[in-house]
């Protein structure tokens, strides 16, 4: 079977659905709004679906990985945005050194892990 897909696009579940909004918007994805309860967050090309859904065992077990170019620029970035002073229950992780790569870790103000990537070339 040959896949000639052009993106792949999790949805994902808030706890609070305005406050998660107002999270992604700061940590600059760009918000398409799709339904009173539904809206696009995308940024270079990439996205998901932001719903306003919440089963806390689906949000607790769901993670969301995130490759980037440059782990440790990226890292400094999530920490001057301030989003663990601004949200409640968000929690930003250091970089961490696997053997594929490196990582950072943000939970958003639902409890979605957030895993943000650099492979090893």
């Amino acid at each position: 079977m040959e896949h000639k897909a052009k993106s792949i696009r999790p949805f994902i579940g808030a706890k609070d659905y305005e406050l998660s909004r107002s999270f992604y918007r700061d940590l600059g994805f760009e918000e398409h709004i799709l339904f009173h309860n539904m809206s696009y967050f995308k940024t270079e090309g990439i996205g998901f679906y932001l719903q306003d859904a919440y089963v806390k065992e689906w949000i607790d077990n769901t993670m969301v990985f995130m490759e980037v170019d440059d782990v440790s620029r990226y890292f400094n970035e999530l920490s001057a945005l301030g989003l663990t002073v601004k949200y409640k229950g968000v929690r930003l992780s250091p970089i961490v050194v696997n053997d594929w790569g490196r990582e950072c870790f943000l939970h958003d103000p639902s409890g979605i892990l957030w895993h943000f990537g650099e492979f090893f070339k």
